[in-house]
């Protein structure tokens, strides 16, 4: 019998992947920072549960060797995918998380080598970001082999932030938007790259984001240049324009941290009947210079979507079915990865 386990579990979106376990009849032995929501959660479900902090090497290791696949949902990832995943390495454990962020991809990557060596598989993204995206990418570059330029969006259509979430963008604030160029990342100020996108059932303004494909899809499809888009309004547009002018106190450590105690006071996610009646738009385009393809997909929420995805890897994994090394969800399923989950399909 192999076993799951879940870091984070009690959060948010911790909590949606451990319903989606036990549908599946998996119990998960599940960990995290607080030892009062860890034995509360644990004890609702019959879990099993331990309290560390992911910077607690021995205790880390020790909880990780209970398992055969960890998913990792402490963010944010940029603080705790490295000591997470050297555990990985060390135990022999299989590694998923839920990131978005592109500097946790390129962390992840330098380990690929020492995976294949141990025959893990390291695959951070499993979730919304990147499973749907990564998978429309995988699927215009096997379109259009030859792209040069690859561009991706996507809107949220009824849906609501998490609180992990906020405090991921939290994180970023006072940065450039990142997007490649020849291959290499270029960071351009946030606000400026706006463009109107028609997502299939609608249109909407769209502003460039750093988005976690300016990193996976590059390994995933090798088009040297890429960048992200995300759905918004002309107000939003306008006051991340405003922020430009306060970026040096953004980037503060100081300003980040009040802003993340004050994220923490507020409900940590959307109801279950707001993400039942949300869903995920996402467009994407490739071209050549003088050819050009586009496809667009709709999905259910993303947070229901990520504990979807994320069980379903894993459940592949147990069965053998995976790849070694440093992997994006379509370099290890192919494009057709996000069409297994029901309600996912092109438009």
């Amino acid at each position: 019998m192999k076993n799951l386990l879940i870091y984070g579990a009690y959060g948010y979106t911790g909590r949606i992947i451990v319903d989606e376990c036990l549908k599946h009849g998996i119990k998960p032995i599940i960990a995290g920072r607080s030892a009062e929501k860890a034995m509360t959660f644990a004890n609702k479900h019959g879990l099993e549960y331990d309290v560390f902090e992911v910077s607690e090497k021995e205790k880390l290791e020790s909880w990780l060797k209970r398992g055969d696949l960890v998913i990792h949902c402490g963010g944010p990832f940029i603080h705790t995918a490295k000591e997470m995943v050297e555990a990985c390495l060390a135990t022999n454990t299989h590694y998923l998380d839920i990131t978005g962020e592109y500097q946790v991809f390129d962390l992840v990557k330098e380990y690929d080598q020492r995976a294949k060596d141990k025959n893990l598989m390291l695959m951070p993204g499993a979730g919304f970001d990147v499973v749907p995206s990564d998978c429309l990418a995988k699927h215009l570059h096997n379109k259009l082999p030859q792209a040069t330029d690859l561009t991706l969006a996507f809107v949220s259509k009824g849906g609501k932030l998490s609180r992990g979430t906020a405090k991921t963008m939290i994180e970023n604030l006072g940065d450039p938007q990142i997007r490649r160029r020849n291959g290499e990342y270029e960071g351009i100020p946030m606000g400026k790259s706006i463009r109107e996108i028609d997502y299939g059932d609608f249109s909407q303004v769209s502003m460039g984001i750093s988005w976690g494909d300016v990193s996976t899809a590059y390994h995933s499809t090798g088009i040297p240049n890429i960048e992200v888009f995300s759905g918004t309004d002309e107000q939003q547009i306008s006051k991340v324009r405003k922020t430009l002018r306060m970026s040096f106190m953004l980037k503060s450590r100081m300003i980040k941290n009040f802003l993340i105690r004050q994220m923490d006071k507020r409900p940590d996610g959307p109801k279950e009947e707001r993400r039942d009646s949300s869903c995920m738009y996402l467009w994407g385009e490739a071209s050549n210079g003088s050819e050009k393809v586009e496809a667009r997909l709709k999905t259910l929420n993303g947070y229901t979507l990520t504990a979807m995805t994320s069980v379903l890897i894993a459940k592949k994994v147990f069965d053998s079915n995976l790849k070694t090394g440093f992997q994006t969800p379509s370099s290890a399923y192919g494009e057709g990865l996000i069409l297994e989950i029901d309600g996912c399909f092109y438009l």
